[in-house]
């Protein structure tokens, strides 16, 4: 059996570990800075497990040397946002929080894959792909999963077709300059851009957006956090049982789409080995506009990290 650990026992880490273990992928463990913390989740977790139907292994802990053996690494601690901030705002807390476990993953599971959900999520997987040296191919982000889930949704409400049919693609930054392409997504094989117009599918893009601002504003102190888990565990599945699905996540780039030294969200095909290849997609010229500014608004975060990850250098 497989081992994936979560890191942080919050609400995304949790509903990650109750996810996995529903569909018994892996065992699973949590862990948390707060002593006993994720052990008593992991405990009611095991507790559910004869009526939720699932016999994998959850097991928590405080203790980073349970990394150990770890196939996937889930990083899913740090602070979330709260009403009316931006994901640059809470850049430097959780790079602290970073910080606290990127060495001990590095030499506990050298060989794991990497998934990254704490915001802002394109400059943290850059960040710890670069901090721990691990090869490109092994550090992702969630961002184009959990974009391209919410948009299904969307449109399958618009269209009153089941969101199960609903394909989408999105790339570019998890934020104000993520891109639609419509072009690029289905709903049972048909283009979207054959079933709604250009203003429904802006407005789309456009819900998907505003999304996470929504469910902040109404929750007031969490993010949405089952449709986070729900993408991430979508990843996890494809790579633990070879499915070798196309998906769209933040990855690292050096050349592809004209780009390079940059953690962007673009396609990528996934097999057991992380990310086997980044597809090349044909873009309008509006939509290569768009990339190249998605870009440029991620380069001015991604350069606030260069201190850093100076020091790694040094």
């Amino acid at each position: 059996m497989k081992k994936v650990t979560v890191l942080g026992a919050g609400n995304v880490g949790t509903n990650c570990a109750l996810f996995i273990a529903e569909k018994n992928v892996a065992d699973v463990t949590l862990i948390d800075i707060k002593e006993d913390y994720a052990a008593g989740k992991a405990l009611d977790l095991m507790e559910s497990g004869p009526v939720r139907d699932y016999d994998v292994s959850v097991r928590g802990s405080h203790d980073l040397y349970d990394l150990v053996y770890s196939d996937i690494v889930v990083v899913a601690a740090g602070r979330v946002r709260e009403p009316g901030m931006k994901r640059e705002d809470i850049l430097e807390d959780n790079l602290r929080v970073v910080d606290s476990f990127v060495r001990e993953t590095e030499k506990f599971a050298p060989n794991a894959i990497i998934i990254v959900l704490t915001e802002p999520v394109d400059a943290l997987t850059y960040y710890i792909l670069k901090k721990t040296g691990f090869p490109a191919h092994r550090v992702m982000g969630i961002a184009g999963v959990l974009d391209a889930t919410r948009a299904s949704q969307i449109i399958a409400e618009k269209l009153r077709v089941a969101p199960i049919d609903v394909e989408t693609t999105f790339i570019g930054g998890h934020h104000d300059h993520m891109i639609f392409l419509p072009q690029y997504s289905r709903v049972s094989g048909i283009p979207v851009s054959e079933l709604l117009s250009q203003e429904e599918t802006a407005a789309v893009r456009e819900e998907v957006r505003d999304a996470g601002h929504k469910i902040l504003e109404s929750m007031k102190r969490a993010t949405a956090f089952y449709a986070p888990a729900a993408a991430t565990v979508r990843v996890i599945e494809t790579i633990i049982r070879e499915r070798n699905r196309i998906l769209s996540a933040p990855v690292y780039v050096s050349g592809e789409y004209g780009l390079k030294d940059l953690c962007i969200g673009l396609p990528v095909l996934l097999d057991k080995s992380g990310i086997r290849k980044i597809i090349e997609l044909k873009l309008t010229d509006e939509q290569k506009s768009a990339l190249a500014e998605s870009a440029k608004a991620l380069r001015l975060t991604q350069e606030k990290l260069s201190p850093r990850l100076e020091e790694k250098a040094s």
